[in-house]
């Protein structure tokens, strides 16, 4: 079954994190990503671009609208995602636990429904 975990923190630019603390984060993601593939349970992860840079369409009275920066208005934003494949809930629960932002952010554990395999969609399973 695969899972995404999506990660939510502050963001921060790189000199209000400073060039240690940058490192440190760098380096436990990377432990993590590793932790994930070598588990074989690894399909993709990425860590987002800030906010900032986003974009996100929306359709306003018939009309779609598109609304450059953070579309939530809060402390903490989406900022990297991992999908694994795992048996069940209990195991995506089990690496969530060991991702950095459960530290100091949080990790949201979302069941994909379906996925594309060679172009076709396929029910997760």
């Amino acid at each position: 079954m695969r899972y995404t975990l999506l990660l939510h923190y502050a963001e921060m630019s790189p000199e209000e994190l400073g060039a240690e603390m940058m490192a440190e984060g760098q380096r436990a993601f990377a432990s993590y990503a590793a932790t994930l593939h070598q588990a074989g349970v690894l399909i993709s992860g990425e860590v987002l671009q800030p906010s900032a840079n986003s974009t996100t369409l929306s359709t306003v009275d018939g009309q779609v609208r598109v609304q450059d920066g953070p579309y939530a208005d809060t402390k903490e934003q989406l900022g990297g995602t991992f999908v694994i494949d795992v048996p069940d809930l209990d195991a995506a629960i089990g690496f969530a636990r060991q991702a950095p932002p459960v530290a100091w952010g949080s990790v949201e554990i979302r069941p994909g429904a379906v996925h594309v395999v060679d172009g076709a969609w396929q029910p997760n399973q």
